[in-house]
């Protein structure tokens, strides 16, 4: 309700781009459905992309296992939209392996026995392989409440995905920047899995916090 006026929160047919989403603020306890929490990043996302912080920030009594594997399905979601541009310039020729620098060689785990693939194989293979887990009934059947066994499986997720910024960042830079400015996802992602212990700090090889590039222009 927006003013005693209900408010159809739908793009309709020939809504331009700029306006998806384009209703008013819809406060978390007024938002009766079990997508909550979902729609409540989403919404915080379209808000404004660049408040990190905001967007990270549960609201109060969320449980934290919802609230860190509703955002690992967000990431998945718009990672989708870096693969879709990676794959006009990064294909099975011109990037054989899946790496960051010469230092990191990914073997793709979408096979039997863990191997080597081109570099958008194994974008494509690593955001199928999340997206079967996060949306397998065995693991996540709720998404208002989850087994603790079931997040402890989302740090492997985001090792996995965090591998397709890191590729784009060293192999892709101008499309990575593009990309970034527009939405910020990386620097989102690494607040996240660092706010969370999600990931080894070692692994977070793409200087985009602020006290990365620090440590990077020291070395």
């Amino acid at each position: 309700m927006a003013d005693g006026v209900a408010v159809l929160r739908r793009n309709p047919p020939g809504t331009k781009a700029e306006n998806f989403g384009n209703w008013p603020i819809e406060l978390f306890d007024e938002m009766d459905s079990t997508l909550a929490v979902q729609q409540f990043i989403q919404q915080a996302i379209r808000k404004d992309f660049n408040s990190i912080d905001e967007i990270l920030t549960p609201p109060d009594g969320q449980d934290e296992g919802v609230w860190k594997y509703e955002h690992l399905r967000q990431f998945c979601m718009e990672l989708n939209g870096i693969a879709v541009k990676l794959q006009a310039e990064c294909n099975p020729e011109t990037c054989t392996q899946m790496t960051a620098t010469e230092q990191w060689i990914f073997l793709c785990a979408a096979h039997k026995t863990p191997k080597e693939c081109p570099a958008i194989d194994y974008t494509r293979h690593t955001l199928d392989g999340a997206a079967c887990l996060l949306n397998s009934n065995k693991y996540f059947p709720s998404r208002v409440s989850i087994k603790e066994s079931s997040v402890a499986k989302l740090g492997s997720v985001c090792r996995r995905v965090y591998r397709i910024f890191s590729h784009a960042y060293f192999h892709h830079r101008t499309l990575f920047d593009e990309y970034e400015n527009e939405t910020a996802l990386c620097k989102r992602f690494t607040t996240f899995v660092t706010k969370y212990n999600l990931m080894s700090k070692d692994n977070l090889i793409v200087p985009i916090l602020e006290d990365q590039e620090s440590e990077e222009s020291e070395a």
